[in-house]
């Protein structure tokens, strides 16, 4: 049921390209899982993540998929309910090209100037993520060295999100107002 975000939500924010949110909202889709979906990378962190491992080998979803577990350990692995819509997107947007699909149908994607172009203008950004993917989910890796009052505060927000995820289900606008706390949390962090 992927296609319920288009539809007769009137209150949907306009200005909002159609699959812009689906990288930083389908990670609750993916609760039951247990592995969720952009946690790591955060809202929109996840396509520069893939841009930048495309950039240095052309690849299929699944490859992608494993070649982030592995990068973290095993201790974590997007859920290709995540992983497929952002490639897709890139794909619309211009950044990815998709080679002939194999003959089971899967679709290897390489990057295009365009995406490079893309990874380029947001180097910092594409930098961060893949630091952050080195050093382990959180940054918590062997490089990590968090300060315990941040340490205190990411766990304090990882209750909080379990806490209300594990409640009643999420309304439409909730689900939005829940993503918005969130985005509006990273990009104040970003600019620290």
């Amino acid at each position: 049921m992927r296609h319920f975000h288009f539809g007769h939500h009137h209150h949907h924010h306009c200005h909002s390209p159609r699959g812009e949110h689906e990288d930083g909202l389908s990670g609750g889709r993916g609760r039951h899982g247990g592995r969720g979906g952009g946690r790591v990378f955060g809202h929109g962190g996840l396509r520069f993540v893939l841009l930048q491992l495309i950039a240095d080998k052309p690849a299929h979803g699944y490859e992608l998929i494993k070649a982030i577990e592995d990068r973290l350990g095993g201790s974590y692995a997007p859920s290709p309910g995540v992983v497929y819509p952002t490639l897709t997107l890139l794909e619309e947007m211009g950044y990815l090209s998709v080679e002939t699909a194999d003959t089971g149908g899967r679709k290897r994607y390489s990057i295009t100037a365009s995406g490079r172009d893309f990874l380029a203008a947001n180097r910092d950004t594409a930098d961060a993520m893949m630091a952050r993917m080195n050093g382990g989910v959180d940054g918590a890796g062997p490089r990590g060295g968090r300060p315990p009052q941040v340490t205190r505060a990411i766990e304090n927000l990882k209750l909080a999100m379990r806490m209300r995820l594990s409640g009643a289900p999420l309304t439409e606008q909730q689900a939005h107002d829940f993503a918005a706390v969130l985005d509006s949390a990273a990009q104040q962090l970003e600019r620290i």
